[in-house]
């Protein structure tokens, strides 16, 4: 595939070269062949080279996308309406994994803080030493603000995540002639390809009427996030141990439930890579210089979580999450009357919540134990169709 996207600089270069060398050497000391999932690890995230782990800056007009807390703080803000009531019924205590640049969590801060809602701490695991500089940097003053590179074995409160479960590693698999195959990487003169062999029966388990789907039909399956989910469930559940209190996370990202994701015309998945805000299908262009990324299977990810023992309290879109958490409300802080201030924010609104644009593919799931969601946001409620 001939792609004609931006040159990258001759050390942006370099460090990709590198990152294909040591990729290419675990292939060949695996036989010749690794799981997709396990490329995709290493290109997102192999120390100091990966997508995450080196030093390329990733969001905002000098990246390679603009997410939702880039494009308006009011996202952030309406976040903060719903943390302020969830962290009532839990503990003041905030914990946002992957924070991006720093902007949703200096727009939750901001908010709380207006609202004069008591936080004893936001705690944010980052796994990039680019974007944790960053995040210091934004947020230098919120002293109640902390780090940390993993998941702590207990905690309760609320945890966010914004655009987390996208990138996370998938597997591939295709449906042969023979039956199901799982895609992976190999080398050929020099070169990454994919190469197919026989697929475990687990792998292919989620997707509901497997064997009806066509020849021809690949797709992810997302073991990596749906242990994430269960990881969230056993840190909430050794909180609520610890403190006798409960917790909840709410996860924004895109996506769809099974039954819409496994859908007989989607026959190419949903793989995708980003850089410099040009999408395209080719997850071996420049290795550790592009985001790579698939849609959330959020049937999955709910499953997951119930089966750890957490509550499902919530599924939705984004549009109708926004509303409800009183988007429409925090816009007209700013008066219409002024078209220079408001204009812009009523646009980076539209963006958010229209069916066109953000509001209909991105999804918020909710799901917590021992709380439960303000009652405006059973009105917009998807959680029958996981």
């Amino acid at each position: 595939m001939q792609l004609h996207l931006p040159e990258p600089s001759l050390d942006a270069q370099s460090a990709s070269r590198a990152l294909q060398k040591l990729i290419a050497d675990d292939i060949e000391s695996q036989s010749g062949w690794i799981s997709f999932a396990r490329y995709m690890e290493q290109v997102l995230y192999a120390p100091g080279l990966g997508y995450y782990s080196g030093g390329a800056a990733k969001l905002g007009k000098d990246g390679d996308f603009t997410t939702a807390p880039e494009i308006t703080p009011l996202f952030g803000a309406s976040l903060a309406q719903v943390v302020a009531d969830l962290m009532a019924q839990t503990s003041p205590q905030l914990l946002e994994f992957g924070a991006g640049s720093g902007k949703l969590a200096r727009d939750i801060l901001t908010e709380l803080r207006a609202l004069g809602v008591p936080l004893q701490r936001y705690l944010i695991v980052e796994l990039s030493g680019e974007l944790r500089a960053r995040q210091e940097a934004l947020l230098r003053d919120f002293p109640e603000v902390c780090w940390a590179e993993r998941l702590p074995p207990a905690f309760s409160g609320v945890v966010v995540g914004n655009e987390v479960l996208d990138a996370m590693p998938v597997n591939l698999v295709v449906k042969g002639v023979q039956g199901w195959q799982e895609r992976g990487v190999g080398l050929e003169d020099g070169r990454f390809v994919f190469r197919d062999r026989p697929c475990e029966s687990s792998l292919v388990a989620q997707i509901p009427d497997a064997e009806d789907l066509p020849p021809g039909y690949l797709t992810e399956i997302h073991p990596v996030a749906a242990a994430f989910m269960r990881s969230l469930a056993a840190m909430l559940a050794a909180g609520r141990a610890e403190t006798g209190r409960g917790g909840a996370a709410i996860l924004v990202d895109y996506g769809f439930p099974a039954r819409e994701y496994y859908l007989d015309q989607r026959t190419q998945g949903t793989l995708m890579c980003h850089y410099r805000h040009h999408a395209h299908p080719d997850p071996f262009y420049l290795p550790g210089l592009q985001d790579v990324t698939a849609h959330v299977d959020f049937s999955a990810m709910a499953r997951a979580a119930v089966e750890e023992g957490l509550d499902l309290l919530g599924y939705t879109t984004q549009a109708a999450f926004l509303l409800d958490a009183g988007i429409g409300e925090l816009l007209l802080r700013t008066s219409p009357q002024d078209p220079m201030r408001y204009l812009p924010q009523a646009n980076a609104v539209q963006k958010l919540v229209s069916p066109a644009e953000m509001g209909e593919l991105f999804k918020v799931l909710v799901v917590g134990k021992d709380v439960l969601l303000p009652e405006q946001f059973g009105r917009n409620d998807r959680s029958h169709r996981l």
